[in-house]
């Protein structure tokens, strides 16, 4: 369950969105009527390519590098790497930081260039059947973002 702070002060944000993180660094950044930054992105999946709105996503990968001391992590996905910030106050997160172990990320998007930038809102891990949410994980991300509207 997420924390009431994330939904109090995310209540008018969409759903997360499974993406990658090449789909976000190629993306665009705009702001909203409201005046909060939301990114573009080009979804995955065949047929006509039209942009899908994101703000908070979900990433899964592989943890490279864990930095306590900075507050992050560094992830690797099937595209690139992504940095993800507020690790030490994410309940549940930390004992899925260590290089090695296959996480999922939900956040907020903090910055999308050079390099993805989430804030943590929830991390699980995912390193028991990683294989399997591995080898799926490209699949369920193309499927969510041809069925979204």
């Amino acid at each position: 369950m997420m924390g009431s702070s994330f939904l109090s002060a995310d209540r008018a944000r969409s759903p997360p969105v499974k993406v990658l993180s090449s789909q976000l660094r190629e993306g665009t950044e705009r702001q909203t009527a409201g005046g909060r930054s939301e990114y573009v992105i080009r979804r995955l999946g065949p047929g006509e390519q039209r942009s899908l709105p994101v703000s908070v996503v979900w990433m899964q990968g592989t943890v490279l590098e864990v930095q306590s001391d900075l507050n992050t992590v560094l992830i690797l996905d099937e595209t690139g790497n992504f940095v993800v910030s507020g690790i030490n106050s994410v309940p549940k997160g930390k004992p899925c930081l260590s290089a090695g172990k296959y996480v999922m990320v939900m956040g907020v998007i903090q910055s999308h260039s050079p390099e993805p930038v989430l804030r943590a809102v929830k991390m699980a891990d995912l390193s028991e059947n990683a294989l399997i949410h591995r080898k799926n994980w490209i699949y369920e991300v193309e499927d969510l973002q041809q069925i979204l509207p």
